[in-house]
């Protein structure tokens, strides 16, 4: 019987790193993903979720605004990245900020498949856990409405939550303090200059 070869995620970084995404058409870009994505859900031994956070990071950094609008707008690579992007916030979740707080976030994100046109997701950060789902059922704190695009680009280290609410690509409902702390419960990565 034959060992079942896996990608690890060290291969999957070093081909990260060498694609030049400057020659890809943001369809040749999402194709991509998808089938990295697909090989993994058929059990093919590469898993899309095996990317490390510093490559998906550069990744974000080097692709282009219309490739990324083009994965924010894929209805499979869209649900993955938010689904990706929320599993990965637990990790970067920093301890000794949050062992006193309990807040819930719901977030709306535009252009969605829900009957009203929004993804919807809740995040709960309470007793220095941290939990996302599409619905945790819980009344929330505040609701932050985004597009995935301009989401993809905040979780990464690619663009300010700050900014990003100033120019009005961020919408806040309710508690305006639970936005504006945010950020500061989670070590965001950077991209590599």
């Amino acid at each position: 019987m034959a060992d079942e070869a896996t990608t690890t995620g060290d291969e999957l970084d070093t081909l990260a790193q060498a694609l030049d995404l400057s020659r890809l058409t943001p369809e040749q870009f999402t194709q991509l993903l998808n089938t990295l994505h697909m090989l993994g859900e058929a059990g093919a031994g590469v898993h899309l979720n095996t990317l490390s956070t510093d490559s998906l990071v550069r990744l974000v950094s080097r692709a282009s605004k219309e490739q990324l609008r083009a994965l924010s707008e894929d209805e499979i690579l869209r649900p993955f990245f938010l689904d990706e992007i929320f599993r990965r916030m637990s990790k970067q979740l920093i301890q000794e900020k949050v062992r006193d707080v309990s807040i819930v976030v719901s977030w709306r994100f535009t252009n969605g498949d829900g009957e009203d046109g929004y993804d919807r997701y809740q995040t709960v950060i309470e007793d220095g856990d941290f939990s996302a789902a599409k619905d945790l059922d819980r009344i929330p704190d505040t609701t932050v409405t985004v597009s995935v695009y301009d989401f993809i680009l905040m979780a990464t280290g690619n663009a300010a939550f700050a900014s990003m609410f100033v120019t009005g690509k961020v919408k806040i409902k309710g508690d305006y303090s639970v936005a504006a702390m945010l950020t500061s419960y989670f070590d965001i990565p950077k991209p590599a200059a």
